[in-house]
């Protein structure tokens, strides 16, 4: 059985991109790239749907590939009785419709105008997966306008992970190698391989749970998810996490990685895992890392007791928490 270096695993890059590269460039497009400005934002505003509960300060959740809002229900139940949740479903995910790519930049600035136009103070930021990219990206172009952010199980730079290397141009001829072999797929096939559930079924453990995540990528719009995973591919905010100011909590996952990995005969230690994370995020300012025990991808549903304890703890003192980048691989 082989051992796989540290520095080349990582939960985000290798369980999440594993999962939906297959399906992630069935459909790809060459329309021109071309970003809105805020105020071009302010009146579209067609990046995301907002649902709005509670009341009290701000929490902005942004879901993660493919996903629908109603990933943070549970989430927004726990806090909404102390904040007012506003809660983003992405536009070709989950049924939402699409917008022109590329989508996560969009979204940034979409969101950065949402808050300046909502006079939402400091809005704490938490991002799944996807979301979490986004959520970093965000916070790195306009750290003036954010407060404490929590990333979900994600990495600022996932192609050095999934493809073992030093920058992103490195990765480029392996994602245009991918991308050709994918846009073949057609939707019958792009369907079969996400109803298989190949390696979404390591993402969570419950049954039900994975027949939720089947159906949302069965409605999100197969353009979208072509686009945004090639976006995603070719971040690298590496160097760009030096600028945020807010603390930061990022919350890791490792035993659904496990379990993908140990079906091919690779074995993979929780510190191994924690060492990626650590070395990825190595110039972000603020952080506190925890390494979830038990808990798949999706960690808010795997279990909810330790999530909310780790955010409630880090949201009654961020700065703090935060301040002593505390690195808790276990």
């Amino acid at each position: 059985m082989k051992t796989t270096p540290a520095k080349h695993l990582g939960f985000a890059a290798i369980l999440i991109l594993g999962a939906i590269l297959p399906q992630a460039f069935a459909q790809s497009q060459n329309n021109e790239k071309t970003l809105k400005t805020p105020a071009e934002a302010r009146k579209a505003s067609a990046a995301f749907a907002v649902k709005i509960s509670g009341h009290g300060s701000p929490i902005i959740f942004i879901p993660g590939m493919s996903s629908s809002g109603d990933t943070w229900t549970t989430t927004t139940a726990h806090f909404q009785d102390q904040h007012t949740c506003y809660v983003l479903t992405l536009a070709g995910f989950a049924g939402q419709a699409p917008i022109q790519a590329p989508l996560l930049s969009t979204v940034r600035e979409e969101l950065a105008a949402y808050i300046e136009t909502h006079h939402l103070k400091k809005p704490v930021i938490v991002g799944h997966s996807l979301g979490g990219d986004i959520a970093l990206d965000l916070a790195a172009h306009h750290p003036e306008i954010v407060g404490p952010l929590v990333i979900v199980d994600s990495l600022p730079f996932l192609a050095g992970a999934w493809f073992q290397v030093k920058t992103a141009d490195e990765a480029k001829p392996m994602i245009a190698r991918m991308r050709s072999y994918m846009a073949a797929q057609t939707r019958e096939q792009y369907e079969q391989y996400v109803r298989s559930a190949a390696s979404t079924k390591y993402m969570v453990t419950s049954p039900a749970d994975l027949q939720v995540i089947t159906q949302w990528g069965l409605a999100s719009d197969q353009a979208t998810v072509s686009e945004a995973m090639y976006e995603m591919l070719g971040q690298d905010l590496r160097d760009d996490v030096s600028h945020i100011a807010s603390p930061v909590l990022v919350l890791g996952s490792w035993s659904g990685l496990k379990d993908q990995l140990e079906q091919n005969g690779v074995k993979i230690t929780q510190e191994q895992v924690a060492g990626t994370f650590q070395e990825q995020y190595a110039r972000l300012p603020h952080l506190h890392f925890v390494m979830a025990e038990a808990a798949r991808h999706f960690i808010m549903w795997d279990d909810p007791k330790w999530f909310f304890q780790q955010l409630d703890s880090f949201l009654a003192d961020p700065v703090t928490t935060a301040g002593n980048r505390g690195f808790a691989g276990k």
